[in-house]
């Protein structure tokens, strides 16, 4: 059905020894965030660079064929410490995408209008429609970690949620949505670097919030509000991914790998036509 995919389609990735079992998360696992947040493996960033390329090619020709297609949808939620690189990664994996049918939707502190409605409420609206490839910068995710470290509900508020998100989670997927999700891991001594870049570049300080400080003194509490999120929430139809984000450009390979081999089993496919274009004659 459909065109033949051009021959890159087809093209072995063997210079990049990808595994998904690598960065897919065990909920069983209670040490999820010791894995090496700075890694490369055997790959060096020249080559890596390139072969990003190639993968924004894959996803190119996806995003058409899921448009075309208009059945089924792909939401990537991104979740991190302060300043671990989610902008970027949205920029530079999805950037080179068609914005016509990739949204982006960066999730900030609820309004009066958010607060009035459930907690799920402003979620929802955002949720990519069907042909489409929705970006969560922050998500859902932050009322079981900043409402759980900030004390902005009671624990037994918060402690109810891990069922409503996967239950929201499993709706989203029955009706055709697929979901990827990606914490990018980076070291508390990583995340002071790239803070007092922003106070050194003066073209970097918008970037810089007081408030970071307050949330940087409340590490270990969120490394504990993510490995609970981790564990309950990990599920088949829903993976979470923990990817090394320190080595910039590989945490984007590994993104763009990921996405690009769930597009591949997707295998979306445009309509087959109503009428014979042969028998169409244009004048």
């Amino acid at each position: 059905m459909g065109d033949r995919p051009p021959k890159w389609l087809e093209e072995a990735e063997d210079d990049f020894a990808y595994k998904r079992a690598d960065f897919i998360v065990n909920p069983a696992s209670r040490s999820t965030l010791r894995r090496p947040s700075r890694y490369q493996g055997d790959l060096k960033k020249k080559p890596g660079v390139k072969l990003l390329k190639r993968l924004h090619r894959r996803m190119q020709h996806h995003q058409r064929m899921l448009a075309a297609e208009n059945e089924r949808s792909v939401l990537i939620v991104l979740q991190a410490m302060d300043a671990a690189g989610k902008d970027s990664t949205v920029r530079r994996v999805f950037g080179p995408l068609n914005p016509a049918t990739c949204k982006v939707f960066s999730f900030k502190a609820p309004s009066e209008t958010d607060l009035d409605h459930d907690y799920l409420w402003r979620i929802h609206k955002e949720v990519p429609a069907r042909g489409e490839l929705g970006v969560f910068n922050r998500s859902h995710y932050e009322d079981v970690l900043i409402a759980r470290v900030a004390n902005l509900v009671p624990d037994r508020v918060w402690k109810k949620r891990f069922d409503h998100i996967n239950h929201f989670e499993q709706m989203l997927t029955d009706e055709g949505c697929t979901i990827l999700k990606f914490y990018l891991h980076v070291s508390k001594d990583y995340q002071e670097e790239r803070l007092q870049r922003r106070l050194d570049l003066p073209e970097k300080h918008w970037k810089f919030n007081p408030a970071d400080l307050v949330e940087r003194e409340r590490w270990p509490a969120y490394q504990r509000a993510f490995q609970s999120v981790f564990s309950r929430t990990t599920k088949k139809h829903a993976p979470w991914f923990v990817v090394p984000s320190e080595r910039r450009w590989y945490r984007d390979l590994v993104i763009a790998r990921t996405v690009c081999d769930t597009l591949d089993r997707m295998n979306p496919q445009p309509p087959e036509p109503t009428f014979d274009p042969e028998a169409v004659e244009l004048v």
